[in-house]
């Protein structure tokens, strides 16, 4: 497994359930001039997947707030998706969930990705930040049973938005609203004596 990030996300073409409509031809580079969080998850109708899946909907508005487009893949069908998207909550489901759910069937997008869990056919919990002109700006990988931080992927992506507003890099534990520092000397000796 390497790292994505500072490369050209790569892109794909394929099917998925989009505003609970089943649709074939949905690509990563439709949504150039957005940032993209790209995620991954093991499998439909299991036990910590859902969980995350809820966590990105309860936050929805705030990435959409930052013109970022959510989207989830697993290797799943799209009919399986969509089945899923259609049961409630307290069975398991993802009912109200209202972003894309990208279908990896073939395993190509885990792939490329570099996702793929050896001899188990799945992903790995994989997050990816995808910045407008469609680079790799983070990403973070997360064993099978450990759920992400939707948290710390808002935070992350406030830091990219931060950075290109104002050139300034974010340090440790950088929160919105906090001030960041000039990527020099100076600016790390000011940073410790404010």
């Amino acid at each position: 497994m390497g790292t994505l990030v500072g490369k050209e996300a790569p892109d794909f073409n394929t099917s998925a359930v989009v505003s609970n409509k089943i649709v074939n031809g949905y690509s990563l580079s439709q949504h150039r001039g957005k940032y993209v969080i790209l995620f991954f998850y093991p499998l439909n109708f299991t036990f910590v997947c859902p969980t995350e899946l809820h966590a990105f909907q309860e936050k929805l508005g705030e990435f959409v707030k930052r013109n970022a487009q959510i989207i989830g893949c697993s290797v799943d069908s799209s009919y399986s998706h969509h089945a899923w998207l259609n049961t409630p909550k307290n069975k398991g489901g993802i009912e109200g969930v209202e972003y894309p759910l990208i279908s990896d069937l073939t395993k190509s997008i885990t792939t490329d990705y570099q996702l793929l869990v050896p001899d188990a056919g799945i992903a790995y919990r994989g997050l990816f930040l995808i910045d407008k002109q469609g680079k790799v700006r983070h990403q973070v990988v997360n064993d099978l049973p450990i759920g992400r931080s939707v948290e710390e992927a808002l935070r992350t992506l406030d830091a990219l938005i931060h950075f290109e507003q104002y050139g300034e890099v974010c340090p440790a534990n950088w929160q919105e609203g906090k001030r960041g520092m000039k990527a020099t000397q100076e600016g790390l000796k000011e940073y410790f004596t404010k």
